[in-house]
């Protein structure tokens, strides 16, 4: 074994890198200028060394981007960039006889495309002349390269476009005898490759003029001219061709065309014609055996999307709409339903009428639902339970909670241990009030599933309405942590936290909610009120305002925009939003009287007066609106001050008496009830109490700086400021155990109720 092994001399360890340093002198290039046999082959006319010499390699005579003259100092450029700028470009002749040629068969493409355009914008007339248009131009094209080139270099396909465009359009205008005139030189032309196959544009056309005769002799010259390989337009001529035979009474001929296109590429109108040629000719056996071929045609689209119109042809849609329940529709449905009812998968029948049900919910159509859905009134118990609960959750979205509560209880003594049924229980108790048992048939869902969020959500809810803040905030952060993004918990979470009075906490959680649905106006405006709250005004601001982006008719939020800018003395910011106020609710006076007041603040005297007589031709009756007119046209001294002020003091007078009247019915023989704290048209318009947000904006309004103006109209309308809910109006409605498959799109065998949210 050790015959392979080589052992290494000690003689090499005395110089480890011996040798590296030798090498050939044929390679020395030091001494090239005083090697005399190259300099003596460079200089021979093939580079040839003397035989004498020492044989050497083939070296290039000049090495690439190197001369002698870099060694004396001359600049490194091997780009040749020292040599300056290239020459400037040739300038285009513009008159030569090629460039004209070019520009006049740009133009000729041009009309032509201009041409199909308005033809496919309906304005014929305006094709056909682009057409002749382009025509004329491409003869003269001819004629100019024919001047200065061979007639070889003719544009052929040019030629073939105009043509065929200006054929088109001639047949598109009823033009019949000029299109065929042009096809025919488009078809004699023998320059033109494939121009056969427009003889089937030739027999559209006098298929159209009734020439039927015509029309089939084209269509098989045409059919002669096509190779085999192309198929599929073979079989639309020979369709074609059935058709006119059927025009002129030809029906056995028909049969023959439509019996070997149904053989070779089956497709519905053949078959359908066909049938119809039996039928002419009265052979009915034929005519079973053809619609037994026409329903083999598969249709190539998905079952739901059958009756789908796949354009905007009215005359398409109304018979989609004429057959998408008609008779045949109608039996097909029957019929597959039988059959399922009789095969071992009866429980899959039950599952479809339940689908069959929940669809009509989807397409809105509750009667038949509700229809479909008592049919399992007398079925074994988990095929009732299942219908009894979407039974119930469609009578709770119609608010009659007596049939609603009436299903939910035979839902759930058909299967106790049903959670959508026992959620649906809960939701018709919750809806009278008893929000303690409405909580345990909730815990009782939960028991059966612990996955049922819906019943986690409504119990949450429930504990709200008992204040039990500390157990509603626990479900709800559970459940968020099984539905991470969803908008509905995020806001409960930040609504209970604002009534635990930790705004802080409300104000986190609302930043999250906002980042699930950043255009939800509402959890924006609900953000800029905790800040203003918090008294940070330009937060409050910033979501006030991305507020009105997203949605700009919220009153609230207008309302305090306006006092916002007025607070910060930019007067001519708040009209826009008051302006706004005014279009909303045109019948409150006092968002006109605050655009008035904005004028007049900042220094527009004259088109205050203005706003305030127009307010006054809409609220003859308006004691505030009078005044300030007295007031303003004493100021600029009006002579209509005297006709204001007469005014003001008749309404004063009846506004005294009308006061009169209240105070002596109240201190009558009746006793006392009570007096008010405030007159409705006085200045400072306490009439109302500032519990609601919306009256606390409005008596932040009266008390700005600087004015003791009454905005207020006498016939104050309290404004709601109650927060909804950013997904829509069921924050404080329970959810129906129905929510999870519907998004999933989930139709299991079991708990079918689980359908449907209230929207």
């Amino acid at each position: 074994m050790m015959q392979n092994v080589h052992l290494a001399p000690e003689t090499d360890e005395d110089d480890l890198y011996s040798g590296y340093n030798d090498y050939n002198p044929t390679y020395d290039t030091e001494e090239l200028e005083n090697d005399t046999a190259f300099q003596q082959a460079v200089r021979t006319n093939h580079g040839r060394r003397p035989p004498d010499g020492v044989t050497r390699p083939m070296t290039a005579v000049r090495a690439a981007g190197f001369t002698k003259a870099a060694l004396r100092g001359s600049a490194f450029d091997p780009l040749g960039q020292s040599r300056g700028p290239a020459p400037p470009l040739e300038v285009k002749n513009e008159d030569s006889p090629e460039e004209k040629i070019r520009q006049l068969e740009k133009k000729v493409n041009e009309l032509v495309e201009e041409s199909c355009i308005a033809n496919t914008c309906g304005d014929l007339k305006l094709a056909l002349e682009k057409a002749k248009d382009a025509g004329r131009k491409e003869r003269v094209l001819v004629r100019q390269r024919e001047q200065v080139t061979t007639p070889e270099n003719i544009n052929l396909d040019l030629t073939y476009s105009v043509l065929f465009n200006l054929a088109s359009q001639y047949s598109a205008n009823e033009m019949y005898a000029e299109a065929l005139n042009t096809y025919q030189v488009i078809v004699k032309n023998k320059m033109f490759i494939n121009a056969g196959r427009l003889k089937v544009n030739m027999g559209n056309i006098y298929l159209k003029q009734r020439n039927y005769s015509k029309a089939i002799k084209f269509y098989r010259m045409a059919l002669d001219q096509i190779p085999s390989v192309h198929k599929e337009m073979r079989i639309k001529i020979m369709q074609n061709i059935g058709v006119t035979f059927i025009k002129t009474g030809q029906y056995s001929d028909a049969i023959n065309s439509f019996e070997h296109i149904m053989s070779m590429a089956p497709n519905l109108k053949a078959g359908f014609n066909l049938i119809l040629s039996y039928f002419a000719v009265g052979d009915r056996e034929k005519m079973k055996k053809a619609f037994q071929k026409l329903i083999a045609v598969p249709l190539e689209i998905d079952e739901d999307d059958k009756y789908i119109s796949p354009s905007d042809d009215p005359h398409t849609n109304l018979v989609i709409e004429a057959i998408k329940n008609d008779h045949l529709r109608q039996m097909e449905r029957e019929r597959c339903v039988e059959v399922v009812k009789a095969s071992q998968y009866v429980e899959l029948a039950n599952d479809l009428e339940i689908n069959k049900a929940i669809t009509y919910l989807r397409q809105k159509d509750f009667n038949q639902a509700i229809e479909t859905l008592k049919m399992f009134e007398k079925k074994d118990s988990r095929v009732k339970s299942a219908a009894a609960t979407n039974l119930s959750f469609l009578y709770y979205l119609e608010n009659d909670f007596a049939q609603a509560s009436s299903y939910a209880d035979l839902a759930v003594n058909s299967d106790r241990y049903n959670p959508s049924a026992l959620t649906n229980k809960g939701n018709t108790v919750f809806a009278n009030g008893d929000y303690e048992k409405a909580a345990e048939f909730y815990k009782e869902a939960l028991r059966n599933d612990s996955s049922c969020t819906e019943a986690l959500y409504n119990i949450g809810l429930t504990y709200k309405k008992l204040n039990r803040l500390d157990e509603a905030l626990d479900c709800f952060l559970k459940l968020h942590a099984i539905l991470r993004n969803s908008a509905q918990v995020l806001y409960q979470i930040a609504n209970v936290y604002e009534l635990m009075e930790d705004p802080n906490q409300a104000i986190e959680w609302l930043m999250q909610l906002i980042s699930v649905v950043p255009t939800d106006s509402r959890a924006l405006s609900k953000l800029g009120e905790l800040y203003d709250s918090e008294g940070d005004k330009s937060q409050a601001f910033q979501y006030y305002y991305e507020s009105y982006r997203y949605f700009p008719s919220n009153i609230e939020v207008i309302e305090w925009l306006g006092a916002y800018y007025i607070d910060t003395q930019f007067c001519e910011k708040a009209i826009q939003y008051f302006e706004r106020a005014a279009l909303i609710q045109p019948t409150q006076v006092k968002w006109q009287l605050m655009v008035a007041s904005c004028f007049r603040r900042s220094g527009n005297y004259q088109k205050a007066l203005d706003t305030y007589k127009d307010i006054h031709r809409k609220f003859p009756e308006n004691v505030e609106c009078l005044r300030f007119l007295v007031r303003l046209c004493t100021d600029i001294g009006l002579k209509e001050v005297q006709e204001y002020a007469t005014k003001l003091k008749r309404l004063e007078k009846i506004k005294e008496i009308k006061e009169q009247r209240i105070k002596s019915g109240r201190e009558g023989p009746g006793g006392s009830r009570g007096k008010r704290e405030g007159s409705a048209g006085s200045d400072s318009g306490q009439n109302c109490s500032a519990n609601s947000k919306g009256e606390q904006l409005s008596a932040k309004l009266r008390a700005l700086p600087g004015t003791n103006e009454p905005y207020e109209s006498s016939s104050h309308k309290e404004i709601d400021a109650s927060y909804v809910d950013p997904l829509g109006p069921q924050v404080e409605r329970p959810k129906t155990a129905a929510k999870k498959r519907l998004e999933e799109d989930d139709f299991a065998d079991e708990e079918l109720g689980d359908d449907l949210l209230p929207e």
